[in-house]
């Protein structure tokens, strides 16, 4: 009976993830009638209506609001009980699910894969999202942790009891193709000479980007703006085009493509830390857990 209730409340959250009933059934592995009937019935057993329907899904009532944020509460600890029994009965297994900003995405392994080999029957799931997505998918137990910025640029970002743990301090350097001329190192007060293609405005590096350049007194239009950095990079390596990544970002991407990678001088105004920022402790798994004494 808890094991059909949770089923149910899991394929609700997924219809108001996806906001289509198709799709919903498809990311919960059953048909599109299974999934109508299975919301119908939670409708039956709460004695509300859940969802407005018409042609197409509208959105939840108010009511289906209300269950939906305990549903995910419910979904969340039913998992995190199941993975602790788990855990207990043959030591580490299961899936630990990360959040990673896109520029960290070359780093994220230095962390995780020491924890890989020395637990097998751990497995990993990586997600690609901004600072502001990894922490609504923490508050909505959708990922156990997240690789991102320690300091949230807005205020309303920051969710009460998350964890910081700092990591690293991110410096940069600039992309640009590879030209003996170039200098060894770059202020960012020289960066005029170069058309540059930086991320879109709601990622947060963007933001961080327009800081720095704004301590070093400088304005720049972006000619080019992206929320990937592969187009980014498709971009740079001709005539005077270049973007800013992190350090260790860069030289990934700049690798076997005939790209030159320059630091630029580190503002200590503008320091950005790093970091896995963690729910509060009663709501982690034994093995998000263990994950973070790695760490430590």
């Amino acid at each position: 009976m808890l094991s059909t209730m949770i089923d149910k409340l899991e394929m609700l959250i997924a219809l108001s993830r996806e906001r289509h009933f198709g799709r919903a059934a498809e990311t919960c592995h059953v048909t599109q009638p299974t999934l109508s009937s299975a919301i119908k019935a939670l409708e039956e057993t709460l004695g509300t209506q859940l969802v407005l329907r018409g042609a197409r899904f509208i959105g939840l009532t108010p009511e289906g609001e209300r269950v939906l944020t305990r549903a995910k509460a419910i979904v969340a600890e039913a998992r995190a009980m199941k993975s602790d029994v788990a855990t207990a009965r043959e030591g580490l297994a299961g899936t630990l699910r990360l959040g990673v900003i896109p520029t960290a995405l070359a780093s994220v392994h230095d962390y995780t894969r020491p924890f890989l080999a020395r637990n097998p029957g751990v497995r990993l799931r990586v997600m690609s999202l901004n600072s502001h997505e990894i922490l609504e998918r923490l508050v909505d137990f959708e990922v156990d942790a997240g690789l991102s910025y320690a300091a949230a640029d807005m205020a309303h970002d920051t969710p009460p009891g998350y964890e910081v743990l700092r990591l690293y301090n991110e410096t940069y350097a600039l992309v640009t193709r590879a030209d003996p001329a170039l200098p060894e190192t770059l202020n960012w007060s020289q960066l005029d000479r170069f058309e540059l293609g930086l991320l879109t405005p709601d990622m947060q590096n963007r933001r961080i980007m327009d800081r720095h350049l704004a301590l070093a007194g400088m304005t720049l239009l972006p000619r080019i703006e992206s929320n990937s950095i592969v187009a980014l990079i498709g971009h740079v390596g001709e005539g005077r085009a270049a973007t800013i990544l992190p350090r260790r970002t860069a030289a990934f991407f700049a690798e076997g493509r005939g790209l030159a990678c320059i630091p630029l001088a580190s503002l200590e105004a503008a320091s950005t830390d790093v970091a896995f920022i963690l729910p509060p402790v009663g709501r982690r798994t034994l093995l998000l857990d263990a994950f973070v004494q790695s760490l430590i």
